[in-house]
């Protein structure tokens, strides 16, 4: 429910109190209306904080495919890339816990910088190890683990820093803006990336993606950011708080089970897209043809998020989670189905909107029923599902569509979709109890 400007939007009151002053100062007397990405962009922490993380997260792209690419390039193995990918994603499913028990417990500005830090430390000696003509394998796959990590601990305490820097009220257009400078970068970053690895080599790649951290680090150095709020708890039990906060609320539980399954079961096509293209469409994965498929879905999902911010601002966001997955699914079978590359290109553009319209949706809901004392352990939840099923899904939908054909492994997410939808009411309960500030 939206905060009326007058109330104490949550525990960080204060903060906010001094950052509408400035906004007042800042933009004089102009209105933005609540909850849109255009509201959101006026807080200048939020700024700040946005366009460091954007900046970072573009060179951490440049690395993710150049990565991928090296690992093929050295052994002709899809093995050996999938090890590397492991190294990468592997981390966020054992923890994540570990980072969001940390982000509700001790000082987040420094743990963000000084894992920041430590990031562009290890990527410094991806460098060096890449400067080899046959760089020693063990080595590379042991700095990738340690990189993957870092970002598994980073990961939480930074989600839980997101919803802090504006209002409750304009939670939805943060998120939403977070959510294409995620895309934007998945975009702009590879396209940079393989450039330069093309031209350069990946060495130069993985030193530009170490300097990008300077971003983000100087963006966290000028932003005051309020202390977590103690639970109390500690040990192991501090650890599963989280897990359960969301077994005792409705709505955290049904956004956790969605991102789990959906991420695991419905997205494995996202993973399996070269197979796809080939087999249906006759693209070749290393083709002009291919990289342009893979920017529409890219530019496609830049779209999906900001229009929760925009167009959808003032829609509810549970119902467009599950209007999203009912659209989601309809156009993931279309596209499935499809066996000229033409028509391909527009289709593919709607599904990365669906796809991250129903993702930043959901985060929304999910955000909006966190107490901020164990907002970093539940998004520890969320990011174990949006992030750590990744190599799991891609190998339970390369067993399908071994199994099968590419097209059923792709219906099948189709249906866990509208699956989704169906079972799942990810509304607000109707009863009086107050599942946390937010809610009362």
């Amino acid at each position: 429910m939206s905060i009326r400007p007058s109330e104490p939007a949550d525990a960080h009151g204060d903060m906010e109190d001094m950052e509408e002053v400035e906004d007042v100062l800042l933009e004089g007397d102009r209105a933005f209306t609540p909850g849109t990405a255009r509201s959101a962009w006026s807080h200048p922490r939020f700024r700040t904080i946005y366009l460091g993380a954007f900046a970072s997260n573009i060179g951490t792209w440049m690395q993710n495919v150049v990565l991928g690419a090296l690992a093929y390039d050295l052994t002709g193995s899809g093995v050996f890339v999938g090890i590397v990918t492991a190294a990468q994603l592997g981390p966020l499913l054992v923890l994540s816990l570990v980072g969001g028990a940390l982000a509700d417990a001790v000082d987040r500005k420094k743990i963000l910088v000084t894992l920041s830090v430590g990031q562009g430390i290890a990527s410094l000696a991806l460098a060096a190890v890449a400067l080899d003509e046959s760089p020693n394998k063990l080595l590379l796959v042991g700095v990738v683990l340690v990189i993957g990590c870092m970002n598994a601990l980073y990961a939480p305490t930074f989600s839980a820093v997101v919803p802090i820097l504006v209002p409750r009220r304009d939670l939805a257009g943060a998120i939403s803006l977070n959510s294409v400078q995620m895309n934007a970068s998945r975009v702009v970053g590879p396209a940079i990336g393989s450039l330069i690895f093309a031209n350069f080599g990946a060495s130069f790649v993985f030193l530009i993606n170490a300097i990008s951290y300077g971003a983000v680090i100087i963006a966290l150095t000028r932003v005051p950011l309020p202390e977590p709020k103690s639970t109390g708890t500690q040990g192991l039990h501090r650890l599963l708080e989280g897990i359960r906060y969301a077994r005792g609320h409705r709505e955290v539980g049904q956004a956790i089970l969605v991102i789990f399954i959906f991420s695991l079961l419905a997205l494995p096509f996202i993973t399996q897209m070269p197979t796809l293209a080939d087999e249906n469409l006759g693209l070749a994965a290393k083709s002009e043809a291919y990289g342009l498929l893979y920017a529409a879905f890219g530019l496609g999902a830049v779209t999906g998020a900001l229009s929760i911010g925009t167009l959808f601002a003032g829609r509810d966001k549970a119902t467009l989670t599950r209007v999203g997955l009912v659209v989601f699914a309809g156009l993931l079978a279309v596209f499935s189905l499809l066996r000229a590359a033409p028509p391909a290109y527009p289709v593919i553009f709607a599904v990365g909107a669906a796809y991250f319209a129903v993702i930043t949706s959901l985060s929304t809901v999910l955000q909006e029923h966190l107490d901020d004392s164990v907002r970093g352990k539940v998004m520890a939840l969320w990011i174990m599902g949006f992030g750590g099923t990744v190599p799991f899904g891609g190998l339970a939908g390369g067993w399908i569509a071994e199994r099968t054909s590419i097209t059923t492994m792709v219906l099948v997410g189709a249906a866990v979709a509208v699956a989704l939808a169906v079972v799942f009411d990810l509304r607000r309960s109707p009863e009086p109890a107050s599942l946390s500030p937010a809610s009362s």
